[in-house]
């Protein structure tokens, strides 16, 4: 991508775009444990409710809000429908602000997602993800983050670029930039957002077994990593598959090898921190060929514990200033990108907090702290050069990377030490549920018609 081409168009256009959130959680009880009962009534059929339904359980419960024009809109309505959710379960049960899971029972016990006659697909197909992977991985949940820009702000770069391209390729090529990087890179999301350290004797012993330390209560912990939602132990297809992100035709073929060859069952199944998402997501692959990338999916991002509806506002602009600096940023020709980012993340997500840990650049040793330095140091001249408002936030991210006690994978441990892994979260799970409940009864939802309107449809069997 050409940066002066790019400076030629002010600052609002390039921040210009599309924001959704997906958000999965699970519901324990107030002691703890997952929560057997069927998907609350209160919310309606969850195949026919568009902002609430389920994940892989019954007990994973999950919000997606429609798209908005800026991420203070879409914070603020994710905010409130993650409101609406925690206040509505029963008086003992709690959405559990963690990526990694609660006390788990017997695999055999754990509730898989139940559909009428007319979901009988969705049900097979969790059916058949928990012969493949084991019912345990698929209660890991997380936060994910969708994003385009605004075909505004495409049509005038184009215009720009004086490509031979048709708009269509010129889109798809903008969306493959993005992800190729985003994978090369996305090591530093998980460090400046990873916040999955402990883990209850019931998960995976996957996890416990890179974890460092354990608590008085039959869980385990790490000094030394902040997300293992994201490493090694977290839930990834059961070979490494690296389809190619030179174009959409070799993306779709190598999708299609995938399937054929039986790595995957379908497209979704394909495990990757960011996903290309087409106008119809029913039929991905057809579509993508047909009328191409429509918006990125951003999977990296652990639920945070801290808030009320487990992700932060300022991570979420970060982010959206992170993906324009993957437009911009120059690609290497490194040939093991796909191999070495993998790496890079596991690396991160397991030792982020070693000093001694060295991520892989090109081949090359270098710290975490180095690279990460030099990473917003560039996003700061970029933003200057573009005109963005983004220092406040780029500031606050340098502190993380300087002094990884301001990192919220260092902040939970804090709490961890002092009361364990189960209570401190039931701790905050409980906490969130009381500020979500108190923001409804400062909210006269009858008298603001964007609220009633969410109200009417999430809680839609009220």
């Amino acid at each position: 991508m050409n940066l002066a081409n790019l400076s030629k168009l002010s600052s609002n256009e390039i921040l210009e775009g599309s924001f959704g959130i997906e958000w999965e959680s699970l519901r324990a009880k107030d002691d703890g444990k997952l929560s057997l009962t069927p998907h609350p009534a209160v919310f309606g059929d969850k195949l026919t409710n568009p902002l609430i339904t389920t994940d892989f359980s019954e007990s994973q419960i999950e919000i997606i809000t429609p798209t908005f024009d800026t991420i203070d809109d879409a914070f603020e309505n994710f905010s409130l429908l993650s409101d609406m959710v925690n206040a509505s379960l029963p008086q003992d049960e709690y959405l559990w602000f963690q990526s990694i899971p609660c006390i788990l029972p017997y695999w055999d016990q754990i509730p898989i997602a139940q559909y009428s006659e007319e979901g009988e697909s969705s049900q097979k197909y969790r059916e058949d993800l928990a012969r493949r992977y084991g019912v345990k991985k698929q209660m890991i949940s997380g936060v994910h983050f969708n994003f385009s820009f605004s075909e505004r702000f495409l049509k005038k770069l184009y215009s720009l670029e004086n490509d031979d391209l048709s708009f269509k390729d010129f889109k798809d090529d903008i969306y493959l930039k993005i992800a190729r990087n985003y994978l090369r890179y996305c090591w530093l999301i998980i460090y400046l957002t990873g916040c999955s350290i402990g883990s209850h004797k019931t998960f995976s012993n996957d996890c416990i077994h890179l974890m460092d330390a354990k608590d008085d209560y039959g869980s385990y912990y790490s000094t030394r990593g902040p997300s293992f939602r994201n490493a090694s132990c977290g839930y990834k297809n059961l070979k490494d598959l690296y389809p190619s992100y030179n174009s959409v035709n070799e993306f779709v073929g190598d999708i299609n090898s995938f399937i054929d060859n039986g790595d995957l069952s379908e497209a979704k199944e394909l495990y990757t921190q960011i996903r290309l998402k087409p106008k119809n997501p029913k039929d991905l692959l057809n579509s993508l060929k047909d009328s191409g990338i429509e918006y990125i999916e951003i999977r990296t991002l652990d639920i945070n514990p801290f808030y009320q509806c487990g992700i932060v506002n300022r991570d979420m602009k970060f982010l959206h200033l992170f993906l324009i600096y993957m437009l911009v940023k120059d690609e290497s020709d490194y040939l093991a990108w796909q191999n070495e980012a993998k790496i890079n993340e596991e690396r991160t997500a397991e030792c982020g907090y070693v000093d001694s840990m060295r991520l892989s650049r090109d081949g090359c040793e270098v710290t975490l702290k180095d690279w990460a330095h030099e990473i917003i140091n560039e996003m700061y001249d970029m933003c200057d050069e573009l005109g963005i408002d983004g220092f406040d936030t780029l500031n606050l991210m340098m502190n993380r990377v300087l002094n990884p006690d301001f990192t919220y994978g260092k902040m939970l441990l804090s709490l961890i030490e002092q009361h364990g892994y189960i209570n401190t979260h039931i701790m905050l799970s409980k906490n969130n549920k009381q500020i979500s409940m108190d923001n409804l009864r400062n909210c006269d939802i009858d008298s603001c018609d964007e609220v009633k309107k969410y109200f009417d449809v999430a809680l839609a069997g009220k």
